[in-house]
């Protein structure tokens, strides 16, 4: 499925965060080489630049339980319409964070054009936190702990329906991968959906290879187009100490590694996030180089 043009699309929204600073991250990726390790790898890269947000300091938040909504929706809409198309012409949409409210809108691109399309979308979102509270069960009131919720159809209507319709992915078509951090609400709605959930421990027991395989088995029978969203603090903070929410035990550097060397090579996945590279939290852009690492082994880079 992996086409040779790549289309970047910047995100650089810090609105759905508790902490400022990670709408630096689309710049921090460029900075640390992005378009070029990918060139690297043979394929012409296509930076289609920034979505336009509108910066914490000339809004207010107007519901607590859902701050900054009217942007983040507003932002969510123009990044679905550039992810769709840059699917329609053929590319592979990589989308920068920012932070993981990101994911309200390129899985609502991903998900129109699969209709578009005739195709079944499938998610494997890795992550520290399961990003599936609502208005009603969030502690904080920030989107990025909701876009996995969204895309499942729970949540706002004003970000549940961007595209024109919900859900835009099946529960039993997502893959939750390194969480560790689960707020009670978030735990309920897990428990009645028949998504494949994977905590930190079943990896320590099971092992990355075996969980990635067992995702991708019922994939392979499921789905068509498989969408990777890639939170940076899915990883142990002593690799990625730039990411807004960091939690120790995280995966480690090769568990991170195989984990993308194995989805390429399923030669099924056909979109990418990466989100919540905080550069003010960085140490020499450590995180965001990282990440470009990440995104390489995705993309088909081997040691031999």
């Amino acid at each position: 499925m992996t086409p040779r043009t790549i289309r970047l699309i910047g995100f650089p929204s810090d609105l759905g965060a508790g902490r400022r600073g990670v709408d630096m991250g689309p710049s921090a990726l460029r900075i640390a080489g992005i378009s070029g390790a990918l060139e690297a790898l043979g394929y012409r890269v296509s930076d289609g630049g920034d979505v336009a947000v509108r910066g914490q300091e000339v809004q207010r938040i107007r519901n607590q339980r859902l701050k900054y909504l009217p942007e983040i929706a507003r932002a969510s809409r123009l990044l679905a319409a550039q992810v769709a198309q840059a699917l329609r012409e053929g590319a592979f949409p990589i989308v920068l964070g920012g932070d993981h409210s990101l994911g309200i809108g390129s899985v609502a691109g991903v998900s129109a054009w699969c209709r578009e399309h005739g195709k079944r979308l499938g998610i494997v979102w890795i992550d520290a936190h399961a990003d599936m509270n609502t208005p009603e069960t969030t502690p904080s009131g920030n989107i990025h702990g909701m876009p996995l919720a969204v895309a499942m159809g729970f949540g706002s209507e004003r970000l549940t329906s961007i595209e024109g319709f919900s859900p835009k992915v099946a529960p039993e078509h997502v893959a939750l991968v390194g969480v560790r951090s689960v707020d009670p609400g978030e735990r309920e709605l897990i428990a009645r959906l028949p998504m494949l959930v994977y905590p930190m421990p079943e990896i320590d027991k099971r092992g990355i290879h075996s969980v990635i395989e067992e995702v991708l088995d019922r994939f392979r029978r499921t789905v068509d187009h498989v969408h990777v969203s890639f939170d940076l603090d899915s990883v142990d903070p002593s690799l990625a100490p730039g990411v807004g929410t960091p939690v120790s035990g995280g995966l480690t550097f090769r568990e991170a590694h195989l984990a993308m060397e194995i989805l390429a090579e399923s030669g099924m996945v056909g979109s990418l996030d990466v989100a919540e590279v905080n550069p003010i939290l960085d140490v020499r852009n450590a995180t965001a180089q990282f990440a470009v690492e990440i995104v390489a082994s995705l993309l088909g880079k081997r040691i031999l």
